[in-house]
């Protein structure tokens, strides 16, 4: 068994307005040493694999098909 871990996040320059609303809510709560929030989503995904490489480009290709928008999404996978 094979666990890996997706961190799905926004390409450099697209707009992250979930992370600006939670900077600002931050601020207003006091915390004036935050000076930018990015948001990021983790995937956590038990494959019934012992191959790691098998495993990683099953990963991928879930990555490709549906965890991932490629016009505005980076991710990293790593394995357990």
């Amino acid at each position: 068994m094979t666990t890996a871990q997706v961190q799905i996040h926004l390409k450099k320059g697209v707009a992250d307005p979930e992370g600006g609303n939670t900077l600002k809510a931050l601020e207003l709560l006091g915390f004036d040493s935050a000076v930018d929030v990015k948001s990021a989503r983790l995937f956590e995904i038990s494959l019934d694999e012992d191959d790691p490489d098998k495993a990683k480009q099953i990963v991928e290709e879930m990555c490709r098909k549906l965890l991932a928008n490629p016009v505005i999404h980076d991710y990293t996978i790593s394995l357990k």
